[in-house]
């Protein structure tokens, strides 16, 4: 019996693939029970292979520990830098409050040697006309062989010890930072300013001129 609804073209039709009705319910490339849903495709290669999920899991998590190394190499080079310019600045800082220290030691010492200096030339200068007395009698002979002699001597020793120097001697240059002139005397043997005579004598106590020395000058002669 012919059917009425062939396709007249049938014969030129490729022909069809039989249907796949496999209705087992567990897979037997697989071993596992099918589902009733659709399953996701697994991911597959470009030549065709499934690709391994766990090696992409991999393959990310290698790149974020990358990554994660990256930063926390920056933010250490970073803590370092930090580090070092602190200590650069601490030590300097310390450097500096050691100068200061040192400075400042250095300035109560120098202080403290000008007051003791001021203080000793204070007493000093009480004493200077008995010295002058002494000194004018010992010229003149009046100390020889008296009790006077033996104070004198003591007396002088004990400012020595203290650094108290004689200014003014018969035959240096006339200095008038140290010596004050009384008298003016012309003369052919000499061509600078030359003390003559010692009038009275004065005294320094280190670097400090406690009283200049009064004297005689002779000036060159015109």
């Amino acid at each position: 019996m012919t059917d009425q609804n062939i396709n007249p073209d049938s014969e030129n039709a490729e022909p069809r693939e039989p249907m796949d009705r496999d209705d087992q319910k567990v897979d037997p490339e697989r071993g596992a029970a099918r589902g009733s849903g659709a399953s996701a495709p697994e991911p597959r290669s470009e030549d065709g292979d499934t690709a391994s999920v766990d090696g992409v899991d991999d393959l990310i998590q290698a790149e974020d520990a990358d990554v994660e190394t990256t930063l926390s190499e920056n933010d250490l080079n970073v803590f370092v830098e930090a580090e070092q310019d602190l200590l650069a600045d601490m030590r300097n800082d310390l450097l500096r409050a050691q100068a200061e220290l040192v400075n400042f030691r250095m300035r109560v010492e120098r202080d403290r040697a000008a007051n003791r200096e001021a203080v000793i030339a204070e007493v000093v200068r009480t004493l200077l006309p008995a010295m002058d007395d002494l000194s004018r009698a010992e010229t003149h002979g009046d100390l020889e062989g008296g009790p006077l002699a033996l104070v004198a001597q003591k007396l002088r020793g004990g400012f020595e010890k203290y650094g108290l120097r004689l200014v003014g001697e018969k035959g240096e240059p006339f200095d008038p930072n140290l010596h004050e002139a009384l008298v003016q005397l012309p003369s052919p043997d000499v061509t600078i300013n030359t003390v003559a005579d010692v009038i009275e004598p004065g005294y320094a106590l280190g670097d400090r001129l406690i009283r200049a020395a009064k004297v005689a000058v002779h000036v060159p002669a015109e």
